[in-house]
């Protein structure tokens, strides 16, 4: 058989061009790792703008790279400053937000996943985005390919902001009204001047206690669920009590010294359990 040299030439050509194209993406990868080796010393220096700008560059040398996604997103919250509401500022730390998704849509490992959710988390409450908040929060909660424990994590923290929204309500001066007489301090909780005002407070714990519930389905030992149901069932008793409900308000304080009782349990176990993992380290406890 005969070969055209012009077809020996094409194949060597295009075996040049594929050996040319190796080597390139090896020096880029070599060239990438340098840019995030500087990245990390500029993060460390706090020179954050610069961390950046390594970062940005090693994802560029390196489209593949897995850590510089999530040093770029690390290097924006960074920047972030918390609690100073300029519009520049809370567009920071929703650059962070997405820089954080985009790690989270490339297949990171799982402690880097992990990163991610709760960076968002914190950076949405710092915001006070309470709606993005609550819905990404409620996408682990929902999510049946998260563990059981994360699952019940999510829908502990979800049950403890409704308890908030109860609570900023009751504690209010013109709601909880307490008196002294003979010596001895008492508290009566009186309807919001607002019908809505009540209302929307019925809800949360209505919404709240589902939450605490489902998170304890997932997770029978989650001390902060069990925490949760006990404070949203005095928050039950409260609004009974607005709303002349004596025999529903004895109810909820009942099912609430129930459920405090289960929260002290397995605080006093984890208390236990943390105890004999620091005897075992060698570790004195204070």
């Amino acid at each position: 058989m005969k070969f055209s040299w012009s077809r020996i030439g094409a194949t060597a050509i295009l075996g040049l061009f594929v050996a040319a194209s190796a080597g390139c993406t090896l020096v880029n990868k070599i060239r990438a790792k340098n840019e995030l080796n500087e990245t990390a010393k500029a993060y460390k220096d706090g020179r954050f703008e610069e961390a950046e700008q390594h970062a940005r560059r090693a994802l560029f040398l390196d489209p593949n790279n897995p850590t510089a996604p999530i040093f770029i997103a690390r290097v924006i919250h960074q920047q972030y400053r918390p609690g100073v509401d300029t519009p520049d500022n809370i567009q920071r730390a929703k650059d962070a937000i997405d820089a954080y998704q985009r790690v989270l849509q490339n297949n990171p490992t799982p402690q880097t996943a992990e990163e991610a959710y709760k960076a968002i988390s914190v950076l949405y409450a710092a915001i006070k985005d309470d709606q993005d908040l609550r819905a990404w929060i409620t996408k682990r909660a929902t999510d049946s390919s998260q563990p059981s424990e994360k699952r019940a994590e999510a829908y502990a923290i979800l049950a403890g902001k409704d308890w908030d929204c109860s609570y900023k309500v009751t504690e209010l001066p013109d709601v909880k009204i307490t008196s002294t007489e003979g010596g001895k301090a008492s508290v009566t909780y009186k309807k919001p001047k607002e019908q809505k005002d009540f209302d929307n407070i019925q809800k949360c714990v209505v919404r709240g206690l589902e939450e605490a519930d489902t998170a304890i389905k997932y997770d029978p030992n989650s001390e902060s669920a069990w925490s949760y149901k006990t404070n949203l069932l005095l928050e039950a008793a409260k609004q009974a009590e607005m709303d002349g409900k004596a025999d529903q308000k004895s109810t909820y304080e009942k099912q609430a010294k129930v459920a405090g009782d289960r929260a002290a349990q397995l605080s006093e176990e984890r208390r236990k359990k943390e105890e004999a993992a620091e005897a075992a380290a060698g570790t004195p406890t204070p």
